[in-house]
């Protein structure tokens, strides 16, 4: 009989690799280092997700709900995997927890951490308490209790969202795009707006990535239905003046200085690797892409795999990722693993 596969990290693509082997009987051990399953979405707060319009609390929510009420996945929670070794087939984990348990495969579904805004000082964010990340404002809108200034509570009248905050910025070692960050702000700009009719909501873009569909759905319909105003700008500081916060920067298209007063201001915050990578890449022998992330395989042979065969990978721990690829990758990963964990026979099959 085949070894139960062991799954590293419990959101979206954790929990749609463990039910992808649950439905074709395949067991597995999913391990999360906290006590909640549902990653970023669940423990971050998250509001309404990207593309489907769903709440996190629902959509994700309904995940571990599935993943819970079945007797095929062993959850492991509070726990991490301190060492990992063996062959595909015959691997052998242990745990923080002190156990210690067989594997056939493993995948790696470890995800990402949030940018923090304490490494751009200069855009306000920890000096005004009304300068706010987008985790913040999709937390005052799950929460039900709307988006309100953080000083004193008040409704805002004017917001400023800026984008790539720690994503395409060389000066702090932030290279990459985070790919969601266009379309997850031009949304959560829809929801600030559909909340708040009488707020005048602003984006501040260097370019604008909503790739594919995204592009009418969002970028378009901020505009066109919401009336949310993009400014092609480079920001150069958020200051106060004691009442309002101030974005200074060049407005690009016109090559002109712009200073603006706001009642809020979001930092659109990318995705940076998964702090812990350095130790996951040590523990599972896997090695990691230059910006820290853990390094995939060329996707024309065994999907997910990394540079340890019968260790795979899946989600936003390959690079920033929408919820949606993340849970195809997984199910991808999950197929790739069953493999590994036979012995390649489903991919002699298959060739």
């Amino acid at each position: 009989m085949t070894k139960p596969i062991l799954i590293v990290g419990g959101g979206p693509a954790g929990l749609a690799a463990a039910h992808a082997l649950a439905s074709i009987g395949q067991p597995s051990v999913l391990v999360e280092k906290t006590e909640i399953l549902g990653g970023a979405p669940i423990q971050s707060g998250y509001a309404k997700l990207v593309p489907s319009g769903q709440w996190a609390k629902d959509a994700i929510g309904g995940m571990v709900k599935r993943v819970a009420a079945g007797n095929l996945v062993d959850k492991r929670l509070g726990a991490t995997v301190k060492a990992f070794n063996g062959e595909p087939g015959g691997f052998v984990a242990e745990l923080s927890d002190g156990s210690r348990l067989e594997a056939g495969a493993a995948i790696l579904a470890t995800g990402f951490t949030h940018f923090d805004s304490v490494n751009k000082p200069e855009w306000g964010f920890g000096t005004y308490p009304d300068v706010v990340t987008t985790t913040q404002v999709e937390q005052m809108i799950s929460s039900g209790k709307g988006v309100r200034c953080l000083s004193d509570g008040r409704k805002p009248k004017r917001v400023a969202i800026l984008l790539c905050v720690g994503s395409r910025d060389r000066q702090i070692g932030r290279e990459w795009c985070s790919k969601i960050c266009c379309t997850v702000s031009a949304n959560l700009a829809m929801e600030i707006r559909e909340e708040l009719p009488e707020t005048h909501v602003y984006i501040y873009y260097m370019d604008i990535r909503t790739f594919g569909l995204y592009e009418s759905d969002y970028y378009w319909r901020s505009q066109e239905e919401f009336k949310v105003k993009y400014i092609k700008a480079r920001i150069a500081e958020v200051t106060s003046d004691g009442r309002q916060l101030i974005v200074k920067g060049e407005d690009t298209l016109v090559k002109r200085p712009i200073t603006i007063p706001f009642d809020m201001v979001v930092h659109a915050i990318g995705m940076d690797p998964n702090v812990d990578n350095l130790t996951i890449s040590a523990v599972f022998g896997v090695d990691l892409h230059r910006h820290g992330y853990i390094a995939r395989q060329d996707a024309y042979g065994i999907a997910g795999a990394t540079s340890r065969p019968g260790v795979l990978v899946a989600g936003a721990a390959v690079g920033p990722e929408t919820i949606d690829d993340s849970i195809a990758q997984a199910n991808a990963a999950a197929l790739s693993a069953l493999a590994a964990a036979r012995g390649g026979t489903l991919m002699q099959a298959a060739e």
